[in-house]
């Protein structure tokens, strides 16, 4: 392959890892549902790459990249003391089993069969958020066999679609009654025991695999995942997405003009496509202010 066709893969591949990033970041999903498919297409299309092991090069890629964002978060949720580590030990053993058993059983299904799961799972996660599924709190966290059964389903199937685990991981803590921001922190710090469990079981079962493109260690394509890296890790600026609230009624007010006004608690959504999907730290300015419902409207409020 020549200089030219390097550069213009190169260029590829970084574009992926930025736009792979900034969807998981403002969508709130992992970065593999959009950069498994995209990374299958690329290999497909190189002719050292042999058709039956696209998809497997892609999983692999996809998941090594992973790892490096999952320090980062790993990091940040840590320092605001969200993560529960109590947890996290009991459930790592489990996730190290499921990722070795889903990559070995990953390695061996032949590409089509795989293609068909993987496009299924996102169908059900685009399903979850189309649909705002959200488990309710019903029951506490098991024992330490119970989690760790759920910590090898995770990790499984993580690896099967190589993803981080939030999908499985945050659901499942927030049925056990933790608290969401504890659920986010421990979610996100094992994330790295799957993106190293699942790595590892890539580059293993494809260690042997003959007729791999050379940069390959498994079913890691090395080239691919350092240019990956650098895009997916480099960007620090957060993006803000289309804030979205229900309509309020509207209050006339002779000096505030014409202002919305809630008889209700108030959800609003605001999409962040943060740095390589992971967390960061994103001071808002809050303005608000209270309407009487005859007279007059009380001056603006502002919160950080």
């Amino acid at each position: 392959m020549d200089v030219m066709t390097l550069s213009l893969w190169a260029a590829a591949y970084l574009a992926l890892g930025a736009f792979s990033g900034f969807f998981a970041g403002l969508l709130g999903i992992g970065g593999g549902l959009v950069m498994v498919p995209a990374l299958t297409m690329m290999f497909a299309a190189q002719p050292q790459f042999p058709p039956g092991e696209v998809l497997h090069l892609a999983l692999g890629t996809s998941m090594a990249t992973i790892i490096f964002t999952a320090v980062a978060s790993l990091r940040t949720h840590h320092s605001h003391g969200a993560v529960l580590w109590g947890v996290f030990r009991t459930i790592t053993p489990g996730i190290l089993l499921g990722t070795g058993v889903g990559t070995l059983f990953a390695s061996s299904v032949p590409t089509r069969p795989l293609a068909i799961f993987f496009a299924f799972f996102v169908s059900i996660v685009a399903l979850q958020m189309a649909m705002n599924l959200k488990p309710k709190p019903s029951r506490e966290l098991p024992g330490a066999l119970g989690i760790g059964a759920v910590g090898f389903g995770i990790g499984a199937l993580s690896s099967l679609v190589a993803i981080g685990g939030g999908a499985l991981t945050v659901p499942f803590l927030t049925w056990c009654n933790v608290r969401v921001q504890n659920a986010i922190g421990t979610s996100a710090a094992v994330g790295l025991p799957i993106a190293i469990g699942g790595t590892l079981g890539y580059i293993f079962n494809g260690w042997r695999e003959p007729g791999l493109p050379v940069g390959s260690l498994g079913f890691v394509y090395l080239p691919a995942l350092a240019v990956l890296v650098v895009a997916t890790t480099s960007s620090t600026q957060a993006q803000l997405g289309p804030l979205a609230m229900l309509t309020g009624k509207i209050h006339n007010d002779e000096y505030f003009g014409e202002q919305e006004v809630y008889y209700i608690e108030l959800d609003a959504t605001l999409p962040v496509a943060r740095p390589g999907g992971s967390s960061i730290d994103l001071p808002l300015d809050v303005t608000y202010q209270g309407c009487a419902d005859a007279g007059l409207c009380y001056p603006p409020i502002t919160k950080q």
